[in-house]
C-alpha cells in the first residue's frame, strides 16, 4: 500500500512513528531521484499538517538515519510550498549535464529563489557551485538574473562562519541565508496571517536586500503586529450592534470538512485551507455563540481577497464554524456568492472593506440574516 493511502486510512498508526520509520514505508525505503520512494514521500509530506512537517524537520537534524539529508531537502521544499511558493523539486544526487540545485521556488510576485539545503555548516560550502546552478538556470531561461537569487537553508542556527564566507565572496549580493528554525517560524507566522499585503512581505525577506535602510523589515513587523491587533479587537455590525470576540478553532473545523469532502486540507493562512493540488479551497471563518431572544447568533467577516481567491478555484467553499467545531456549515462558493449583495459591509479608516455574515440559530433552523430589503436565507441544509 502506498504511504499516502496508508496515512489516509490509518493516521493514528503513523502519528507515533519516527520519520526514519515513515521513510521505510515509502516504496523501497530509499530516497533516490525519480523513484517510487521519493514520489510517495513527497506526496505524504504535501498532505500532512504543518505541525507534523516541522517536527519531521527537527528529526532530520536530531536523529541519525539513512537519507536524513535527502529527507530534509524534501521537507524544506514542502515548507516553501506552505509559504506560498511554486516549488520545483531538485535532485538528491548530482549527475553529469544536469543542474544539482535542491529546489527552485517562485513567489507569486514572480521572483525566483534557487534553494540549497545543508544539515550543518561544519564543512565549507563551495559558493561557486551553488552560484553555477543559478547561472545555468539563467542560461536556459528558466529564470531571469534581475529577479532571481539564492537561499541557503542550514540546520544549525549558529551560522557565523558561513555568514562570513558569504560576505567575503563575490556572490554576497545574490545569496540569502536562513536557519531551519527561522524558516519554520516563518511558516507558522504565515499560517496565522490573512491579508495578502502582509504575507507578500515574507517573500521579500527571503531575497537579498540592502539593509542600510531597514524599512522593509519594520514594515513586516508592523504589519504583523497590526494584523494581530485587528484579529483581537471586536467588530461591530452596523445594523444589529453586538460585538464579537474572535476565537480560533479553524483547524478543528477543517478536520470536519476533510471528512465531508474526502480530501486532505492544508492550512494556507489563518482562515484558508486547500488540498495539496489547490483544486479544492475552503475559507473557514469561526465565531463564538451570542445569545439572542430566539436562540443564538454567530458573527463573521468575509474579506474581498477571500472572494477573489475562491472565484479562481476549481472547487471553492465557504465554511462557518458556529460556536465550536460541532456545528459547521459548508457552503459551495457559487451559492454563497449570490447572497453577498444582501450582506452589510464595513469600510475601515484605512479603506479596507469586509462583509458581515450574521447567522442565527433558532428552533426552526439556522438562518443567514441580511440587510433591510433582502430576505433571510435558511442555511440549515449546509450543516455537516
Amino acid at each position: 500500500m502506498a504511504l499516502l493511502d496508508l496515512w489516509k486510512r490509518s493516521r493514528a498508526e503513523l502519528d507515533g512513528k519516527k520519520l526514519a520509520q515513515i521513510l521505510g514505508l515509502a516504496g523501497s525505503g530509499r530516497l533516490k531521484d525519480e523513484n517510487d520512494s521519493s514520489r510517495e514521500f513527497r506526496e505524504f509530506l504535501a498532505n500532512i499538517p504543518t505541525s507534523s512537517l516541522l517536527d519531521y524537520a527537527e528529526q532530520c537534524l536530531s536523529d541519525k538515519f539513512e537519507d536524513s539529508g535527502f529527507a530534509l531537502q524534501d521537507v524544506v521544499n514542502q515548507c516553501g510550498q506552505r509559504l506560498g511558493f511554486a516549488v520545483k523539486e531538485g535532485r538528491y544526487r548530482g549527475v553529469a549535464n544536469q543542474l544539482g540545485f535542491d529546489g527552485l521556488w517562485r513567489s507569486p510576485q514572480g521572483k525566483s529563489v534557487v534553494v540549497e539545503v545543508k544539515t550543518t555548516d561544519a564543512y565549507r560550502i563551495d559558493l561557486n557551485v551553488i552560484a553555477g546552478y543559478r547561472r545555468g538556470l539563467i542560461r536556459t531561461e528558466e529564470l531571469k538574473e534581475e529577479n532571481s537569487s539564492i537561499l541557503i537553508v542550514v540546520g544549525r542556527q549558529d551560522t557565523g562562519d558561513l555568514e562570513a564566507q558569504i560576505r567575503g565572496s563575490k556572490h554576497a549580493w545574490d545569496i540569502r541565508l536562513i536557519s531551519l528554525a527561522a524558516l519554520s517560524r516563518l511558516v507558522r507566522l504565515k499560517e496565522e496571517l490573512e491579508t495578502p499585503e502582509t504575507i507578500s512581505k515574507i517573500y521579500d525577506l527571503l531575497s537579498p536586500q540592502e539593509f542600510t535602510k531597514v524599512d522593509g523589515i519594520i514594515d513586516l513587523v508592523f504589519s504583523t503586529a497590526e494584523e494581530a491587533r485587528e484579529q483581537s479587537e471586536p467588530l461591530e455590525d452596523e445594523e444589529e450592534g453586538p460585538q464579537f470576540v474572535p476565537v480560533n478553532f479553524h483547524e478543528a473545523c477543517a478536520k470536519r470538512i476533510e471528512q465531508s469532502l474526502g480530501v486532505s486540507l492544508i492550512r494556507l493562512t489563518k482562515a484558508t485551507f486547500a488540498n495539496p493540488e489547490a483544486s479544492t479551497t475552503v475559507v473557514c471563518a469561526v465565531s463564538r455563540a451570542y445569545p439572542t431572544q430566539r436562540g443564538e447568533g454567530y458573527w463573521f467577516a468575509f474579506l474581498p481577497h477571500q472572494r477573489e481567491l475562491l472565484a479562481k478555484t476549481e472547487k471553492p467553499y465557504v465554511a462557518f464554524g458556529c460556536g465550536s467545531a460541532d456545528t459547521v456549515l459548508l457552503i459551495p462558493f457559487a451559492q454563497f456568492d449570490t447572497w453577498i449583495a444582501g450582506l452589510n459591509t464595513t469600510t475601515t479608516d484605512d479603506d479596507r472593506m469586509y462583509w458581515h455574515v450574521h447567522l442565527r440559530r433558532e428552533p426552526k433552523g439556522m438562518f443567514l440574516n441580511r440587510k433591510k430589503g433582502f430576505d433571510r436565507i435558511d442555511v440549515s441544509s449546509y450543516q455537516i
